[in-house]
Formats: C-alpha cells, sequence, structure tokens
C-alpha cells in the first residue's frame, strides 16, 4: 500500500479560500487540507448534492472547519456571473482561489448554452469570468491564484483559428487546448498583476496522475463505462507505484496556493519519476504557457469571446 504523503501548511485561521472543483476527487482532498489548516472554504459546486456530501466529510475530518456550499456551474457565463455576485456581495476578501475543476474528453464534440466547445467553456472561459467577476475581492484579499493545470498542456496548442473545435473536433487535443488557454491566462494574470500592482500572485499546479473521476464512466460524457487508462492508473495508485492517489495529487496545489516559497508565474507538481506523483516541488513552466505574447492572446481572445472585461 501507498506510504500516505503530506506537507507542512502555514495556519490558515481567518482566511477565505474558495476551491473550483471541490466535490470529489483531487479537489475535494485540496479543500479538506486547507479545511485542516483552519481556513474557511467555499466549495462552487455545480451538483449540489454532491457539494453537500463533501462538506459534509470535510467536518467529519476537520469538526471545527467551516464550509459553505454555492452553486457554480463553470460551463455557463451566467452561472459564473451569479456566484460571483454572490461572494461580492458577502463583502469577505478572498485569500485563497484554487482553480481546480475541469473536464476532459467528451467523445463527441458538445456545445454549452453559450456556444463555445464544452471543455474550452468549463477548462478555461468559465475560470476567466469567475476571474473577472471576483476581481474586487482578489485585489483586496491579496488573493493567492493558483490555476491546476496538467501534464496534458505540454503537449498540442491552442487552437487560435478554431477555439470551439467547429472543424476536425478531437477530444485530446480540444483538452490540451483548454488546459494550455487556462495556463497561458493565469501566467498573464501574474504579469499584469505585478505590472498593475493589483497584489495578485497567480501561479500553476499540476497534479501528476491520479485516479480521478475525469477519465471515469461518466454518460455525460460519452463513456458508459470507466476507461482502460483510468483502470490502470487505478491500479498503480492503489499499489504505490509511479502515480499518486488523490490526496497527494491535492498537494502541488496546497503548496502553490499556501507555501511562502510558492512564487507567482511559477508551476510546481509531484516531484517524482517523471512528475506522476510525489511530493510537490517547482518545475519548469511548460514551454508553451511561457508565451508573453501569447499570454496576451489569450487574454484578449477570451475577453472577445465572452464579452466579459477584467476589471483594471
Amino acid at each position: 500500500m501507498p506510504t500516505s504523503l503530506d506537507i507542512s501548511v502555514p495556519d490558515l485561521a481567518g482566511k477565505l479560500a474558495v476551491v473550483t472543483g471541490a466535490s470529489d476527487g483531487v479537489g475535494f482532498e485540496i479543500a479538506s487540507r486547507l479545511a485542516r489548516a483552519g481556513a474557511d472554504i467555499v466549495l462552487p459546486v455545480r451538483n449540489r448534492q454532491k457539494g453537500e456530501a463533501a462538506a459534509g466529510r470535510i467536518r467529519e475530518r476537520t469538526t471545527d472547519a467551516t464550509t459553505v456550499v454555492r452553486s457554480l456551474d463553470l460551463s455557463s457565463l451566467d452561472s459564473v456571473s451569479a456566484f460571483a455576485d454572490g461572494l461580492l456581495r458577502d463583502e469577505r476578501p478572498i485569500d485563497i482561489l484554487i482553480l481546480n475543476a475541469g473536464v476532459m474528453n467528451p467523445l463527441t464534440r458538445r456545445l454549452t448554452a453559450d456556444g463555445f466547445e464544452l471543455q474550452l467553456a468549463t477548462n478555461h472561459l468559465g475560470h476567466f469570468a469567475l476571474i473577472a467577476g471576483l476581481m474586487p475581492l482578489l485585489r483586496e484579499g491579496r488573493a493567492h491564484v493558483t490555476s491546476q493545470v496538467s501534464i496534458a498542456a505540454d503537449q498540442g496548442t491552442v487552437n487560435w483559428d478554431d477555439p470551439n473545435w467547429s472543424r476536425h473536433y478531437d477530444p485530446m487535443k480540444a483538452y490540451s487546448s483548454s488546459k494550455i488557454a487556462f495556463g497561458l491566462f493565469a501566467m498573464e494574470l501574474h504579469r499584469r498583476s505585478q505590472a498593475a500592482g493589483w497584489g495578485i500572485r497567480s501561479n500553476l499546479s499540476h497534479p501528476g496522475i491520479t485516479p480521478t473521476n475525469l477519465l471515469s464512466a461518466q454518460p455525460g460524457m460519452g463513456r458508459p463505462e470507466d476507461t482502460t487508462a483510468v483502470k490502470v492508473i487505478r491500479t498503480l495508485s492503489r499499489l504505490g507505484i509511479l502515480v499518486g492517489t488523490p490526496s497527494s495529487a491535492a498537494l502541488s496545489a496546497v503548496y502553490a496556493a499556501t507555501s511562502a516559497d510558492a512564487l507567482g508565474g511559477r508551476l510546481y507538481g509531484p516531484k517524482g519519476f517523471r512528475h506522476l506523483g510525489g511530493l510537490p516541488a517547482e518545475q519548469p513552466v511548460y514551454s508553451r504557457l511561457a508565451s508573453e505574447e501569447d499570454g496576451r492572446r489569450i487574454w484578449d481572445l477570451s475577453e472577445q469571446l465572452t464579452g466579459v472585461r477584467v476589471p483594471v
């Protein structure tokens, strides 16, 4: 059986942390670890029932944890706007924002109600609009913003000419494209924060490889049963070979968001073999995420596609 891994996390009492995708998997473990360090947790979830169950499990682990469940569907700009407006009404600065939610590899091209390819909408555009909506609270809290990318962001390219994949849809290429776009935006956010004095520290994390529901059976994604890949990953994880567990995979984002040694504009991920598992450490930023020109380009494209502007 694999040995449980952990890191030292500073005292987060009195801090507000928002974690997308925290109803299960790596996101749940991120939120749970932050709660154990004393942070008050907001869980934005698409499935309210799953979110309430996750909040209950966090309180079982940490009896004095403060958890609030709010509705959020990142594939809907209206839902993102409503969620952000709710937090703005609370008027509480955000100290930590971890953008972890995502979807992966719907077998056929799917469009959201806003007309965007599902992976682009959920993995990138929804998070982009969320940052824009929460900007006053992020600036007031001098927030640490950590965007969870993927090793898939180290391959492929942004589909600049056809971001919604209306031609030649390829599930994995579209996934990589969405994660590269997301990572480019996170890097550009840090550059703009530094230039304008916003006080926001934006960096990247990746979880390595771990068994989550991204490749599990999901009829909504066109997968009636678990993929062979997730079956293999589950076996390796259970045996402690190469890949991580959801709890160990969560540590990279927790470290990136909370450690005084984790800097903006950097990438943090597992330091084990080929970065598949292990304790977190700084890693070279993927070449596809390093271009300042592409960072500006994705910022502008995201504003154009969504009609949302980041307040400055």
